[in-house]
């Protein structure tokens, strides 16, 4: 397959150029960038000196039909909807990392977003970019709407419970800790070195735009499995913490009170969904130094580790969730829907485990 990263300049595109240029089933031919036309990818990501010799280049629909098969759209929110159109009826398949086409409902969409949709028909002929829930419908798709970052950490470590119909689904809570790569490339007040650094900074409290996103992917859950008179209710908080790359979800849920819940229960629920998932990890140790989920350990990886603990005087099961916001919560999740979409083995690019220590 031939392949090209649209804005591959930005963290999450620059992410995926990384990925593909180590991909045994793709040929990565088209970058680009409005800002740096013919300068060279690795002048801009030193990683790859000696590994690409890629030069961005200027987009058009032409180059693009010219030079792909695939296409991965990583520009800004709000500008993927005024491409997309064009791209589909070209033929190409079309892997869209920004929050354009995730969510299905255009009013829902205007309300978190703050504009109309410019093309709402096409809503529902995204995929929703999580393989561990869509995986079928990706391997029919041509437009993947790829998950974002906040809501992929949230969603992993709640859908087991949901599914299994274990927790109370309106009053979810989920606490979530973000590095400074979540901002993007680009330069701000609140980004900059002296204010991000050793602080724990609350900047969305109420209202943060993956919530919908995580109310939507649970509420499927439940409809899926015929509980049609409830829909998930999530209150979502977000915080920058000194770190470069990684998100940790802590969500905070209250078990049905008619269910019997001990560890072995929600243990099932967590192997029933994830047991065959090559990419979930079920961290949930009695000893050693890193027990539960933490983000140091997945950097640089596609792995999402997930694990919980009881608060039984609170009817309370609190879950925890670690991934590296670049990868597997954008350009790595991009890439496994490809594979899928392709037929291509779901790890093929993917396998790098990680450092330790690091």
């Amino acid at each position: 397959m031939e392949v090209g990263v649209i804005a591959a300049s930005g963290y999450a595109g620059g992410e995926a150029v990384r990925l593909l240029s180590y991909h045994p089933n793709v040929e990565l031919t088209y970058i680009t960038s409005r800002k740096l036309i013919s300068k060279y990818f690795h002048s801009i990501y030193p990683n790859l000196r000696k590994i690409s010799d890629l030069k961005f280049e200027e987009y058009s629909i032409e180059k693009a039909k010219e030079k792909c098969d695939i296409v991965f759209l990583a520009v800004p929110h709000g500008i993927s909807q005024d491409m997309v159109p064009e791209l589909l009826e070209s033929g190409l398949k079309v892997i869209d990392l920004s929050a354009d086409f995730r969510l299905k409902n255009k009013n829902i969409y205007q309300m978190y977003y703050k504009k109309e949709h410019s093309h709402p028909e096409i809503l529902d002929k995204a995929v929703y970019g999580l393989p561990e829930l869509h995986r079928e419908e990706i391997k029919k798709a041509n437009l993947i709407a790829v998950a974002g970052c906040h809501a992929s950490s949230a969603i992993y470590g709640l859908y087991p419970l949901v599914n299994e119909n274990l927790i109370q689904v309106k009053n979810i809570i989920v606490d979530s800790k973000t590095g400074s790569s979540g901002s993007g490339a680009g330069i701000s007040e609140s980004t900059h070195h002296p204010i991000r650094a050793n602080s724990i900074r609350p900047y969305k409290m109420t209202g943060h735009r993956h919530t919908a996103e995580i109310e939507q992917e649970l509420t499927l859950i439940l409809q899926k499995n015929n509980i049609l008179n409830q829909e998930v209710r999530v209150g979502f908080s977000a915080h920058a913490v000194n770190l470069v790359r990684g998100i940790l979800s802590t969500s905070h849920v209250f078990f049905n009170e008619t269910e019997e819940i001990n560890e072995k229960v929600i243990f099932k629920a967590y192997r029933t969904v994830y047991n065959k998932e090559p990419f979930i990890r079920v961290v949930n140790q009695k000893t050693g130094i890193f027990r539960l989920p933490d983000p140091k350990l997945i950097r640089g990886t596609n792995y999402s580790d997930v694990g919980f603990q009881i608060d039984k005087r609170m009817n309370r099961i609190v879950v925890l969730c670690a991934l590296d916001n670049l990868v597997k919560g954008t350009a790595g999740n991009a890439i496994q829907c490809m594979n899928i979409m392709c037929g291509f083995p779901e790890i093929s690019g993917l396998e790098f485990p990680g450092f330790f220590p690091l």
